[in-house]
């Protein structure tokens, strides 16, 4: 089988790469479950768009200033001014935008100096995006698709090796676009869709190329974690923005204490500080919803009051108990600004699982939306500006078992590993630790989708202690 393009993942960023390709191209996405179990559709927050032309620097300095300063300034230029096209693009295509007097809505989270996130349903942006994009897809689209190797020679890659419901099979592309997410599944408390598990940064790995940052990873501050499942209930920073607060056991609002904007600071600031003030204060976090009413939390987030409401919390009379959960990697597959791999010819990343310099050390809050937009749309045109072509080839299928007895009990410690060793606080015995932890596993009798997470989880590590001090995301308690 051969096509024009094969996008992996159906996610926000690889879906609106696709909306771009016109129907005569031959496009196939593929999906490793079911559509909708990607973190676009999970995703509460909004998607930034600079209010207008003036107001890009201003978007360009918070997102510098969340990132720590390490961010690549010409990435961020190209996300803001992108952002106009996207909201130009979205309303020509009659996206559902929450309005206020028939004026769009624009609400404020931690980290932006003003208001400038639009939202639909208020919290549910990300599934309304991610249906509005399926709706309207154009191409082929394949359920239950799992990529297990790049076809990779020299600086070219000639397609896929794919797992589907009939077996294994390898698929034939000029253009290969990498649209798979980030890297959840190695971590034991987590707000990611359960696909996603880090195997195309794996794949990356094993054919030497580059990831990029890994030891940057953002952990959301706000999950209810009073549920038995590992994806704990992301309770979105817009509720902090519209008026929730974050207290101990005793009622004291502590994020003061470590940063003059409370609950509004950047999420990396506020997931430490809940971090370090209930391990030293043997306190619990709650979040205080006592600013709205019944009526106003619902009517503004009627996703989270549903989920919430499901455990039997009583809003807004109960406080509810969060903790910082793994939520999203900065770091990933390095790429150029038009989102090239770097390396490869036609090789393309985009949306989280890329790495272009866009959020440095910490992702400003709803940029990431925004970045699967912008970015994907530009991975559209660099395909379509090329005259590539790459001919018949033919690789062998790689017939690696995929899963052994075992490695489900290995996955499960391996989360263990990264939960305990390698988030919100770091030093360098835990790490230490942790590297000699998974070097172990990887000597053993493995399957193949365990060994690609555990090389994402070594370099993750490697990358830890590779940075010595304290960095946006990356705090280490002996620096």
């Amino acid at each position: 089988m051969k096509y024009d393009v094969i996008i992996i993942g159906a996610g926000v960023a690889g879906l609106y790469c696709a909306r771009f390709l016109p129907k005569n191209l031959k496009v196939l996405i593929l999906c490793k479950a079911q559509p909708w179990e990607c973190n676009t559709f999970y995703a509460q927050g909004g998607i930034t768009i600079a209010k207008n032309k003036d107001d890009i620097p201003l978007h360009i300095k918070d997102t510098l200033d969340a990132g720590s300063n390490i961010n690549n300034i010409d990435a961020i230029k190209i996300l803001s001014q992108g952002s106009l096209e996207v909201l130009d693009d979205l309303i020509s295509q009659n996206f559902l935008i929450d309005k206020e007097n028939n004026e769009i809505l624009f609400a404020k989270e931690g980290g932006h100096s003003i208001s400038r996130i639009i939202h639909s349903n208020g919290d549910g942006t990300g599934r309304m995006l991610h249906t509005h994009l399926i709706k309207n897809l154009q191409h082929t689209l394949w359920k239950n698709a799992i990529v297990i190797d790049l076809l990779i020679e020299d600086s070219r890659a000639y397609g896929v090796c794919v797992k589907t419901q009939k077996g294994l099979v390898n698929i034939y592309a000029n253009h290969i676009v990498i649209a798979s997410g980030g890297v959840g599944g190695l971590f034991k408390y987590h707000t990611n869709a359960y696909t996603i598990s880090s195997d195309l940064h794996g794949i990356i790995l094993e054919h030497h190329l580059e990831l990029k940052d890994m030891e940057m990873l953002q952990f959301h501050p706000t999950a209810y974690i009073n549920s038995t499942h590992a994806r704990k209930q992301l309770i979105s920073e817009a509720v902090r923005g519209d008026g929730g607060i974050i207290v101990d056991n005793h009622n004291k609002r502590f994020l003061f204490n470590y940063d003059k904007r409370g609950e509004l600071a950047p999420r990396d600031i506020v997931s430490r500080a809940i971090f370090d003030y209930c391990t030293k204060n043997n306190q619990q976090a709650f979040l205080d919803l006592h600013n709205f009413t019944q009526t106003q939390f619902e009517l503004r987030f009627p996703n989270i009051y549903r989920q919430l409401t499901s455990y039997g919390i009583k809003i807004p009379q109960d406080k509810i108990p969060i903790s910082p959960a793994f939520h999203y990697s900065m770091g990933g597959i390095a790429t150029d600004l038009n989102t090239k791999v770097i390396g490869m010819e036609n090789l393309y990343a985009i949306g989280e699982c890329a790495n272009n310099g866009v959020h440095g050390a910490n992702r400003l809050a709803s940029n990431s939306l925004l970045e699967g937009l912008v970015f994907g749309k530009i991975a559209a045109m660099n395909i379509l500006d090329s005259t590539l072509n790459i001919g018949e080839r033919n690789f062998p299928l790689n017939n690696e078992v995929l899963e052994k007895d075992g490695d489900e009990r290995l996955k499960n410690v391996l989360r263990d590993i990264m939960w305990n060793k390698v988030g919100i606080a770091r030093n360098q015995s835990g790490l230490d630790s942790a590297l000699g932890g998974i070097e172990v596993m990887l000597l053993g009798e493995i399957g193949r989708l365990l060994r690609l997470r555990l090389l994402v989880a070594k370099k993750i590590i490697t990358s830890a202690l590779n940075r010595k001090e304290s960095l946006g995301a990356h705090y280490r308690i002996d620096s």
